[in-house]
């Protein structure tokens, strides 16, 4: 893949009237042409996730230790903004993921998912919203809507991301702790996709509201840590994605009830080298198989599937940062059938974190450093 740098005049990210502003862009070839890299703002501390705001009034960016900031149209960054809870940050842990209500321009709720200490120094993932203040200062009463139980997190497997279904549903995917068993326990919340009301109430639909010391918010288990879920615009229906040990990350479409297998079936081993000890197999009955799976672990989080008009060439893919192999996995769908796994911006050598697509039509990523990037990405230029 070649690498080109310029400096380009370009327009800022918004589709609305924006300021114009100078920015560096960069050029790597790929097979549908080449990928312009444009940085829109620096200096984020391990940024988590981004959500735009309406009206091309800039974008929420989350820094894991903590911060909540709004990067404005011409890239400059806020001070954190008030409000925002408290967060445990350690390891994996901290702020995360990021998303607005679907009524925001009435309602201006925010909401957040971050790793809460509990009383033995343990963690796990809460969920809570709260309102824009009109000045964009900070958020105003924020509210605690749903708390992981029990506690078990020593700093890693949180999860977590954020999908509401437009039919007053909000998804919930959550890691395992580091757990394993207990992705399996359907009386914990550990490895489970949730899914509630946007006040945090349990619909009386869900799955497991009518068994016995189940947690009726479980949509489906059987999870390890996952860290992207979007949903698919032709379908409707809700993907995820989650890393699997070494080896074996995985995409799912999951189903009301389901089980995911993890650890009964995987297809990766220990970080060690050992078989994962309560494994049983790649596949296992009763268990349902990936929808997609990577047997060398590219370590993936965010996704986003690309239905906009701006660059045709891109329609009907699915686009997910990975981690590891430090690179933006472009997939290639026919129907629901991935057919074709194409890795991006390899040069860069960025761990990438979070993957949004603009109102704009551009692709948006978060690059996981202590000085990490939120970048705004095209295609041939355009």
């Amino acid at each position: 893949m070649l690498r080109y740098t310029r400096r380009a005049f370009a327009c800022c990210f918004v589709l609305a009237c924006s300021p114009l502003a100078f920015a560096e862009v960069e050029y790597f070839d790929s097979e549908q042409g080449r990928v312009t890299v444009e940085t829109v703002a620096d200096d984020l501390e391990h940024p988590w996730a981004v959500a735009f705001l309406p009206d091309g009034t800039g974008m929420l960016v989350t820094e894991r230790p903590g911060r909540l900031r709004i990067v404005d149209g011409s890239g400059q960054l806020s001070e954190p903004l008030d409000g925002v809870p408290e967060v445990y940050a350690r390891g994996q842990g901290g702020l995360l993921d990021v998303r607005l209500s679907p009524d925001f321009q009435q309602d201006r709720l925010v909401y957040l998912s971050y790793a809460e200490a509990g009383e033995d120094g343990k963690a796990g993932t809460a969920v809570g919203r709260g309102r824009l203040a009109d000045d964009l200062g900070g958020l105003e009463d924020f509210t605690v809507i749903f708390r992981q139980q029990p506690k078990l997190s020593t700093g890693i497997h949180f999860g977590s991301r954020l999908v509401f279904d437009g039919q007053g549903h909000l998804f919930i995917a959550l890691g395992e702790n580091n757990q394993r068993p207990t992705a399996q326990d359907l009386d914990k919340l550990q490895g489970k996709l949730v899914r509630i009301r946007p006040d945090g109430k349990v619909p009386d639909d869900n799955p497991f509201v009518a068994t016995e010391g189940a947690r009726p918010e479980s949509w489906s288990y059987g999870h390890r840590n996952q860290q992207g879920a979007a949903l698919n615009p032709w379908s409707g229906k809700l993907w995820t994605h989650e890393h699997g040990p070494r080896g074996g990350d995985e995409i799912n479409v999951p189903q009301p009830g389901r089980n995911y297998g993890w650890p009964l079936a995987t297809h990766g081993i220990n970080y060690g080298g050992q078989p994962i000890p309560e494994a049983k197999g790649e596949t296992v009955q009763g268990t349902e198989p990936p929808h997609y799976v990577w047997e060398q672990s590219p370590g993936i989080s965010g996704m986003a599937f690309y239905d906009a008009e701006r660059f045709p060439q891109w329609q009907h893919n699915l686009f997910i940062g990975a981690l590891v192999d430090q690179s933006l996995i472009r997939l290639q769908l026919d129907g629901d059938k991935v057919t074709h796994d194409e890795r991006l911006l390899k040069q860069m050598g960025a761990r990438i974190r979070d993957v949004r697509l603009g109102p704009d039509g551009y692709l948006y990523l978060l690059t996981d450093s202590p000085s990490g990037k939120l970048l705004r990405v095209g295609l041939n230029g355009k």
